[in-house]
């Protein structure tokens, strides 16, 4: 029986779909593009600007080509919609369930699974950085966000290590799947802009 609340099970489109979705509302909610945001040094703008440049060297890895965007210093949630739709074709077309992506770093997988595990979660995270950027309430599903924290908390060292992530912050034992989560990627789950 598969878990709706897991991302690493049901449908990579739908997953795709629905957690990008919710990031473009909460980028429609901005209101000021250079206040701060949690990861250290960036502002809003950075998450959406962080979210639409590593993408393409990642499937390039699947030999697979994402579109141009609009200018992200110009309007963010439109560069954010063009990539988003680019993303939602490529899970949409059945022939990328049978591309295979390969990596030194986390060995070979079907490509709609790459971009589940790896981009669909780091958008989730993401949503959070930018809702907390801008003052608004992340809205988070507490289910998805506990299994992802599973999921990770084997490799929470070579996370931490690999520099994607800052150093782990500790919450208490009964905290929630979205603080679990979150502390576990570095982030402060009290944090708030200055």
């Amino acid at each position: 029986m598969t878990d709706p609340h897991d991302l690493t099970q049901g449908d990579p489109a739908q997953w795709h779909r629905e957690i990008a979705e919710h990031f473009h509302d909460i980028a429609e909610g901005v209101a000021d593009w250079q206040a701060p945001a949690p990861p250290e040094g960036w502002a809003a703008i950075d998450v959406v600007r962080h979210l639409i440049e590593w993408l393409p060297g990642f499937l390039a890895g699947a030999g697979v080509e994402v579109g141009e965007v609009a200018d992200v210093d110009e309007d963010p949630p439109a560069a954010w919609r063009q990539r988003c739709e680019d993303v939602q074709a490529l899970l949409d077309d059945p022939t990328t369930a049978e591309r295979s992506f390969a990596n030194p770093h986390t060995g070979e997988m079907p490509l709609a699974t790459a971009i589940t595990r790896f981009y669909t979660a780091d958008v989730l995270i993401h949503t959070w950085d930018l809702a907390k950027a801008s003052g608004q309430e992340p809205a988070l599903d507490d289910a998805v966000c506990a299994g992802m924290a599973d999921g990770m908390e084997p490799i929470a060292d070579m996370l931490a290590s690999s520099g994607q992530y800052g150093p782990r912050v500790p919450v208490p034992a009964d905290a929630s799947g979205v603080d679990r989560l979150m502390g576990l990627v570095g982030r402060d789950p009290a944090w708030a802009p200055r």
